[in-house]
């Protein structure tokens, strides 16, 4: 059983590798990441959250090395871990605070993005062009808008997931 564990989280730290690769292509730099993250998240529903981390981490080595800067950057920081902390923060039965964590979690992880593409990067944000000064708090929202799309796709694709896949997955788990 334990080893059917371990290829199940090899494979699919594999298949979100590939995944992540395809950020090559032109407009999908910020979707490949939330759906790399899908990958994660049947992981959370098959084996739990200590088996899904330990994928996201043995995924992490081969998308810093072989993937596209910005869309990496969002894995690691973030999205390819976010599904063991939704599955954490959903446990709490206090919504307001299970939505303030999210969001608390969300926002943190893009201040390290930008603070390490600012400062370590490189990369000048301060010209938001025709937004002027209020380029920076636009963005924010837009993200957070972004972030709560996200995750409630992610929840639908889950329940997805638990119709139509996870009963063949099961069967081969066992």
């Amino acid at each position: 059983m334990k080893t059917k564990k371990i290829t199940f989280c090899g494979i699919s730290a594999a298949l979100a590798t590939v995944i992540m690769i395809a950020a090559y292509f032109p407009y999908v730099t910020y979707a490949v990441p939330c759906v790399a993250s899908l990958v994660i998240m049947a992981v959370v529903i098959e084996l739990g959250n200590k088996y899904a981390f330990l994928t996201y981490l043995v995924s992490v080595l081969p998308v810093f090395l072989f993937c596209e800067i910005e869309s990496k950057l969002l894995y690691i920081c973030f999205l390819g871990f976010y599904p063991v902390l939704k599955a954490i923060f959903e446990k709490i039965k206090i919504l307001p605070l299970e939505i303030l964590l999210k969001f608390v979690s969300f926002n943190l992880a893009i201040a390290v993005v930008y603070l390490f593409s600012r400062f370590v990067l490189g990369i000048p944000f301060d010209d938001m062009g025709e937004l002027g000064n209020y380029g920076g708090i636009i963005l924010i929202v837009l993200a957070n808008i972004a972030f709560l799309l996200y995750d409630i796709c992610i929840s639908k694709m889950s329940i997805f997931y638990m119709i139509r896949i996870h009963p063949s997955v099961r069967k081969i788990l066992k």
